[in-house]
């Protein structure tokens, strides 16, 4: 258990040293005065919260310390503590009841999709179920090449096409093989969609209707890729997908790059989609289930 928490608490050292390190730097004061909420405003945006959940934070904040009689900052620092996890919903557990289930991933260029895909393939190998990858991705030919190596490291079957070929094709067949092959879990990769691109955004479309195709009732599961670190400027990226391939959960990738944590915290409020898995650094066991809790201790580590 502790080492999970070891995880978090190296994942999350960026976010924590830079914005939310200032914002330890201003609980180092005693008392709260009204240049606090001024100060606290400016540096919970600069942490990437984005402006409505800094809002409401701060809203739920100023009547608790009314309704309270709060006036030291260590009382603050508690308060914040609590309204930061209240913020983030406990992810579901994932049922697979389908065999094989159908898990269609899915994010922009650079995302970290295909890593997080080969990550998600040896957790779940680990647990004993038979995995299979679907290289769909056929607009980017490195792509499929960076899917069929981790599958042969991890001695996973993959089902890819040509360069440039069908990606529903591939998706299709992917699905078929799942099936045949007696499969737990098929994870199909697919190419990285701009959402401003309607053409390719509709070929999204598509393969997510092939797959139901191929097996009534599929994909089970939808997951998001997010890179943690392109802040804010992901949610608009992440509304389009949603809306095109009815996204049901997100894996929020390089946060151990990223000093900008707080964006999880505005993918909760604004999206309303469960954060699943969290990308804590480069080794493949460093895709971690998200911990709420584990989450906010770590981004607030300085604080502590």
């Amino acid at each position: 258990m502790a080492n999970v928490f070891n995880k978090w608490k190296d994942g999350l050292a960026k976010s924590s040293k830079a914005a939310f390190g200032q914002i330890a730097t201003l609980f180092g004061a005693t008392q709260i005065t009204p240049d606090t909420w001024d100060d606290l405003e400016a540096l919970l945006i600069q942490a990437d919260l984005g402006v409505d959940t800094t809002d409401k934070v701060l809203d739920e904040l100023e009547q608790r310390v009314d309704k309270e009689g709060l006036t030291r900052m260590d009382q603050l620092k508690s308060a914040l503590r609590d309204e930061l996890r209240s913020l983030l919903m406990n992810p579901p557990i994932i049922i697979m009841s389908e065999q094989p289930t159908i898990i269609l991933v899915v994010g922009v260029n650079g995302s970290g999709k295909t890593t997080s895909i080969a990550k998600l393939g040896l957790r779940y190998k680990s647990e004993g179920k038979k995995v299979i990858f679907g290289a769909a991705d056929t607009f980017r030919a490195a792509a499929v090449d960076q899917l069929e190596i981790w599958a042969n490291r991890l001695d996973i079957p993959v089902i890819s096409g040509q360069p440039g070929g069908d990606a529903g094709a591939v998706a299709y067949d992917t699905v078929k093989a799942a099936v045949s092959r007696d499969s737990d879990i098929a994870l199909i990769d697919t190419a990285g969609r701009l959402h401003t691109r309607f053409n390719l955004m509709e070929e999204l479309k598509k393969v997510h209707r092939v797959v139901g195709k191929a097996m009534p009732g599929a994909p089970h599961l939808v997951w998001l890729v997010m890179d943690a670190t392109t802040g804010q400027n992901a949610l608009q990226q992440a509304r389009a997908f949603k809306d095109a391939v009815k996204v049901n959960g997100v894996i929020l990738a390089k946060l151990d790059s990223s000093a900008r944590g707080g964006m999880a915290f505005a993918i909760q409020k604004e999206l309303g989609l469960p954060i699943l898995f969290a990308g804590l650094g480069e080794k493949s066991d460093d895709l971690q289930p998200f911990d709420p809790d584990a989450f906010v201790d770590g981004i607030l580590a300085e604080l502590s």
